[in-house]
């Protein structure tokens, strides 16, 4: 739990970020008012970051890992078929899927997300837990969060997206291969050969896909 001492540290940097206030008199030269102004946008990203972290938790087993993505999954596919229930009949159809959860910061001129998921083999059931790192370019401070479901039309596609690693770069916007209205895939956009991404965001289900530097590969550590 917090210290009472940490509490007034935390009420006074957000006193600083909102109002503009410092807790330590300084004087107010241009080269001070600079060394304030930085130090604020420290303290800013610092407070972001911790937001986001979770504090003195302890370690989990890799079975406890494994359960957590299954649950991401498990919702990501429910919400999925909430916004698209064609998506329900595409996967169930497909030689397998996938599923996974990112979160990224991005701060002033670029960002970092990483995240982890589950690859499902339809016939088999077998599930192969991989990760997922994204480089993003761009101007911005904020945090996003989607969730990506793959949709593998053929098993060797699938297989070379699990044994091979995959990966999805450029600037480009994938929603000029959206798939046609009307048809199963409807709502997902092509990202390569018998590859198949339907994007949810917190605002739902997301039609024009942007996926920047994005690479997924399998994780050693849980399989």
């Amino acid at each position: 739990m917090p210290s009472v001492a940490n509490d007034s540290a935390i009420r006074e940097a957000l006193a600083f970020i909102i109002q503009g206030e410092f807790p330590i008199q300084l004087s107010r030269t241009p080269e001070t008012l600079m060394k304030k102004t930085r130090l604020g946008f420290i303290v800013a990203v610092t407070l972001a970051v911790a937001c986001i972290l979770p504090a003195n938790l302890p370690a989990e087993s890799k079975a406890e890992k494994q359960e957590d993505i299954q649950k991401m999954a498990e919702q990501t596919l429910k919400q999925l078929y909430q916004a698209q229930p064609l998506a329900k009949v595409a996967i169930e159809k497909a030689a397998g899927y996938a599923v996974f959860s990112d979160m990224g910061i991005k701060i002033l001129f670029g960002g970092t997300g990483n995240g982890q998921g589950v690859v499902m083999n339809n016939q088999t059931k077998q599930k192969t837990y991989m990760k997922m790192v994204e480089l993003q370019a761009g101007l911005g401070f904020g945090i996003s969060k989607f969730r990506n479901v793959f949709v593998f039309k053929t098993k060797a596609a699938m297989d070379s997206f699990i044994n091979s690693g995959w990966q999805f770069g450029g600037q480009a916007t994938a929603g000029a291969k959206t798939a046609d209205s009307g048809g199963s895939m409807q709502g997902a956009v092509s990202v390569d050969n018998d590859i198949w991404m339907y994007q949810l965001t917190e605002k739902g289900l997301n039609v024009s896909v942007t996926v920047t530097g994005a690479k997924y590969y399998k994780d050693d550590s849980l399989n």
